[in-house]
């Protein structure tokens, strides 16, 4: 099975369906109107359809021409649905205008899905077992892949899938079409922090009169990033940043309250555990030298991702030989984005991968990131991963078979 070819023959109506998608993004869990543009898409072809309850998911099933009726194998195939809230500020023509933008790129992964499902479908007869597509929503922040989990999604062939292999575009870091991954931990895990410090409100002239939760919110913010330099193995890192911080009402007025809340990532189970403790230490510590009082909720989000190394090395080689040899470069090391991926190659092997998306022109070094208002990907890599996403999936179930086989 070549994909290439047929998936090279379909890039205009993939461009023209990530359009649509980009046009009108969906925040959470629930993108009635995302989930209808993939179902319409997949319209006609031979797949076992089923859609979430409490999500609008979408999982899709194509059985094999050549399974093993007895103990047919599973392969599953992973693309996310949902967008950012974040205003666009690219200037497309078909950019986004209601508040919401897929500024990650999960369009042109729900898009490349659809396109492999396509391909597969035309390889119905020559596929040596079952393939899951898993169309996910609320991967940013909603543990979409762990509600999809919950409701049977690694299940829906009906045995537990064997293998499991997911993608992700970046419109920096990397040429456009240039695949990679590592063996190992390729991602880290996500944790939240969110604090409330109360204090006692004054008069901004007086603070001695007052007990100040800004002055104690923020040298807790210090606090915790002395934290991670001095608990914490460099070799083992840990990033904490504030992203939101809230207080006051003018600028002569002491409030009663403040509040801040971080991201907090890591790349090692042992160091999530550490954070728990070590964050108390922090911000308590803080609050008894101030005089104030502090609430605080640590929030473990989504684990590390970790691939599984002979899964990577699989994917490396369906890579090279679908696309060519320079198509496909080693990760040096782990990211600190974090994914809910994680939750699948947790309960199954499987590989995670990176696909360089940057605008054709543009520096990917210093091109908009994702998560930008700015950020914008080429739509040409729609071709490439669409064909990479079959060829994981039917080249995996051939060396199943051969497994078997020996």
């Amino acid at each position: 099975m070549t994909f290439l070819e047929d998936a090279t023959a379909m890039q205009g109506d993939l461009a023209e369906l990530r359009k649509r998608l980009h046009g009108h993004p969906e925040i959470g869990l629930d993108l009635p109107r995302t989930q209808e543009a993939v179902l319409s898409a997949l319209s006609g072809l031979p797949l076992e359809i089923t859609t979430g309850t409490r999500t609008t998911s979408v999982t899709a099933v194509l059985r094999g021409g050549q399974r093993e009726a007895a103990d047919p194998k599973t392969v599953l195939i992973r693309g996310d649905m949902d967008a950012l809230p974040v205003d666009e500020e690219t200037g497309l023509d078909f950019a986004s205008t209601n508040g919401a933008m897929h500024a990650c790129g999960h369009d042109l992964h729900t898009t490349s899905l659809v396109g492999a499902a396509k391909l597969l479908c035309q390889h119905r007869d020559a596929l040596k077992g079952d393939v899951v597509l898993m169309f996910q929503p609320g991967e940013e922040g909603f543990d979409g892949a762990g509600v999809m989990i919950d409701e049977g999604v690694l299940d829906a062939a009906g045995r537990r899938v064997d293998a499991a292999f997911g993608m992700h575009v970046f419109s920096s870091q990397l040429p456009s079409g240039v695949f990679t991954s590592r063996a190992g931990t390729v991602m880290s895990a996500s944790h939240g922090l969110y604090v409330t410090v109360r204090g006692a409100g004054g008069h901004g002239s007086a603070p001695h009169r007052a007990k100040d939760p800004i002055a104690a919110a923020a040298a807790m913010i210090t606090a915790l990033q002395t934290m991670v330099t001095r608990t914490f193995d460099i070799f083992d890192p840990v990033v904490v940043t504030v992203g939101k911080f809230t207080g006051g009402t003018r600028r002569n007025i002491i409030p009663d309250t403040a509040t801040f809340e971080a991201t907090v990532r890591c790349y090692s189970e042992a160091n999530s555990e550490l954070l728990a403790s070590s964050i108390r230490r922090a911000v308590e510590g803080v609050a008894a030298s101030h005089g104030v009082d502090v609430e605080y909720r640590f929030d473990r989000e989504y684990p590390t991702t970790v691939n599984t190394a002979a899964e990577v090395d699989f994917s490396a080689d369906v890579v090279r030989n679908v696309l060519g040899e320079e198509r496909y470069q080693d990760m040096p090391h782990p990211i600190s984005a974090s994914e809910d991926f994680s939750r699948v190659i947790a309960a199954v092997p499987g590989a995670f991968l990176g696909i360089g998306a940057t605008p054709p022109g543009l520096d990917p070094d210093a091109a908009p990131m994702n998560h930008s208002p700015r950020a914008d990907f080429d739509p040409a890599v729609l071709s490439d991963a669409s064909a990479v996403y079959a060829g994981l999936a039917a080249r995996r179930l051939d060396a199943f078979a051969e497994e078997v086989a020996s």
